[in-house]
């Protein structure tokens, strides 16, 4: 694992009305080069598009990285630092209130990213003074359909 190559990705979703109309983004940065993604829907979460930017960063890359995913979002980044997806998983994907985990679909699909790369979930301040963090969060919600 330690001869991957090191990738950094910021990652960012914003929801105009929570539902309503979303966009995420992710900024790859590798070998001082920096690569910008993003997307929509018209009718989705904030938490939706946060899985989503880090979904989408993630599928991004061409290779198997080492990746420090940089998140604003506690739900994403706690869910992996807290073990709170393991406990999950063992729970039938129920919540310690027996409950459905909610964005099942989204937590999978991460999951199966999580297979193919070594990831440290970074917890970062947002609309704070980190340069690519207010860059994911601009991307996204420029890209919210309008």
């Amino acid at each position: 694992m330690t001869d991957r190559p090191v990738v950094s990705i910021y990652t960012d979703g914003a929801c105009s009305g929570n539902p309503g109309p979303g966009g995420w983004a992710a900024v790859l940065l590798f070998n001082g080069k920096a690569k910008e993604i993003s997307g929509g829907k018209t009718q989705t979460t904030n938490n939706q598009m946060e899985l989503s930017a880090a979904i989408e960063g993630l599928k991004a890359l061409k290779f198997p990285c080492r990746v420090r995913l940089y998140s604003d979002s506690a739900y994403l980044i706690n869910a992996f630092n807290n073990g709170w997806i393991k406990k999950w998983q063992g729970n039938g994907w129920r919540t310690a209130k027996k409950e459905a985990v909610e964005n099942q679909d989204l937590w999978q699909e991460l999951i199966a990213q999580i297979g193919i790369h070594d990831i440290e979930w970074i917890k970062v301040k947002g609309h704070a003074d980190n340069e690519y963090n207010n860059r994911c969060d601009r991307l996204a919600v420029e890209a919210i359909p309008k």
